[in-house]
């Protein structure tokens, strides 16, 4: 019954949030607060919910990850520097704070402050993941980025845990994973015999709860990384992608109870709320780290900041970290209430900024520009766009429909754009003109010349997307025509009122798609005629 009223307190908080164009999550951590305020407190039932979905969380980004990507260069070597500057430079502040006698930090030893500093390192892979769907940002170059910077802190995480609890790895943890990899070929047998219909998520269910989560804690490793890796072993499939849509309903609500539960666990008090505001205040310091460190590898300004502000957070593994040590009494039990209150107020901060990231961008690109490195990342290269007279952002189902229409039609004047380097090199196999490169991105619109291109077509997932990009294509000046998909009636009202001159919705339509493709196979349409 409490379970109940919880959710519907953050249905309630999630849509006043949405109404004034913030992310619900921020009502659901409000939400939590409130309850809590009122004498509420969190129960097995909820933390078990908010357990499952942080699980098929971390399945669903394995299943969108490729192990090459944890060994670029700029990816590993960013996410272990962020993690050792960022412990010692936060260490010294704790320490410092502590010097001027501050609540809470009095008489913190060195140890007390290396522990604190390590789990205020950590980013939250719940709040980036939740920002970068709602954006449709997770195939961009800073999304995947994002991410792998995430899994590297995972694997921090899961070495720290080993080391501090005294729990490593069995004897049968090897066997598992070789027998994983030698099974890989039957566990993508059994992932095509679950087709499309109810056993797809439960096939789901089953991988990411069962194989990766119980056999991995039953081994002696971390049950959310054997989720990840299950994820990982099926990434390469064909089916990935519709698995993880399968799974995206009942992850979406199941971290709501995530959200929820840490605004219920957060005990505020004077001195709990001093000692977040502070931990808070030194955040910038975290995000400014990330910008360099990505920056000296050679990633893009634009790129360093979005993937800067995407991790503009504290961790929840930070609550576990001072769970376990107030568990082992190596740091009073208050500290607990302190790192929950301090991520939520990172939440709340930066679910704006992420929200506000190009407009920002825009206004600091060219002081920006100034320190950017002179080389460039492979895949950050500027691509031209030849002769192409249409250009079609978003090379899913309906953009590459549409691109073969056209090109059936007007061969040679059409050009493909996609946010994924996996769907681009899909399509140049294809002997497709298509190009790698973010629709959302000022620096795009700016690098191209599009004085020859006669009409452009958005055909991107998200809407969100869509009106960025009109957004970005309006500020360079484009003139010619502009057509865009949408789902939903205000979705096509929504960018008819931004200027766009053709809206087509794609679920009103397709029938009408249907019956012209009938028409045009089985039979001659005069023979209907009276």
């Amino acid at each position: 019954m409490l379970e109940l009223i919880y959710f519907c307190s953050a249905f309630v908080c999630g849509f006043v949030l949405l109404q004034l164009r913030l992310p619900p999550l921020i009502g659901f951590l409000a939400a939590g607060f409130i309850l809590h305020s009122v004498g509420y407190r969190t129960t097995a039932s909820l933390e078990i919910i908010s357990s499952l979905g942080v699980t098929l969380l971390l399945f669903s980004i394995g299943l969108k990850l490729q192990l090459k990507t944890l060994a670029k260069v700029y990816v590993w070597a960013p996410a272990t520097l962020h993690i050792l500057v960022c412990t010692a430079l936060f260490s010294a502040i704790i320490l410092l704070f502590g010097f001027f006698s501050l609540p809470l930090f009095t008489g913190l030893s060195l140890e007390n402050s290396l522990l604190i500093a390590f789990s205020f390192s950590f980013s939250s892979t719940v709040f980036a993941v939740k920002v970068l769907e709602e954006r449709g940002e997770m195939a961009s170059f800073h999304g995947k980025l994002s991410i792998a910077i995430l899994v590297m802190q995972d694997i921090f995480a899961v070495l720290f845990l080993a080391v501090s609890t005294g729990k490593v790895p069995n004897i049968w943890a090897l066997a598992l994973l070789a027998a994983l990899l030698l099974l890989r070929p039957l566990m993508f047998r059994v992932l095509d015999k679950s087709k499309h219909g109810e056993m797809l998520p439960l096939f789901g269910f089953f991988f990411a709860l069962f194989i990766g989560y119980q056999l991995f804690e039953f081994v002696g490793l971390k049950g959310d990384l054997g989720a990840l890796l299950i994820g990982m072993l099926f990434a390469s499939h064909e089916k990935s992608g519709e698995l993880a849509k399968s799974l995206l309903n009942f992850k979406d609500l199941m971290l709501v109870g995530f959200f929820l539960t840490i605004g219920l666990n957060a005990a505020l008090s004077g001195e709990v709320l001093f000692a977040a505001i502070l931990l808070v205040a030194i955040l910038p310091l975290k995000v400014l780290l990330y910008y360099l460190f990505t920056s000296i590898f050679r990633v893009r300004a634009r790129t360093s900041l979005l993937n800067a502000f995407t991790l503009s957070n504290y961790s929840e593994f930070g609550l576990i970290v001072c769970a376990l040590a107030a568990a082992n009494q190596w740091l009073p039990s208050q500290w607990l209430a302190v790192v929950g209150v301090a991520v939520s107020i990172t939440f709340i901060i930066a679910s704006p900024l992420n929200t506000s990231s190009n407009r920002i961008y825009m206004k600091i690109e060219d002081w920006l520009l100034k320190y950017q490195t002179k080389r460039r990342l492979a895949v950050e290269q500027e691509v031209p766009l030849h002769d192409a007279k249409i250009l079609i952002f978003g090379m899913g189902r309906i953009g590459s429909g549409a691109y073969e229409t056209i090109n059936r039609h007007y061969p040679g004047i059409v050009t493909g754009v996609d946010i994924s380097e996996e769907s681009t090199r899909y399509h140049r196999q294809l002997k497709r003109s298509v190009i790698i490169a973010d629709a959302t991105d000022p620096d795009f619109w700016q690098r191209i010349n599009h004085s020859q291109v006669q009409m452009i077509m958005l055909s991107m997932p998200k809407h969100i997307q869509n009106v960025l990009a009109l957004e970005q294509l309006k500020a360079s000046g484009f003139k010619g025509k502009v057509a865009a998909i949408a789902g939903y009636a205000d979705q096509q009202a929504e960018l008819e009122k931004l200027g766009v001159d053709s809206t087509y919705n794609f679920y009103l339509e397709a029938g009408s798609g249907f019956a012209e493709h009938v028409t045009e196979k089985l039979f001659d349409h005069t023979d209907l005629l009276p």
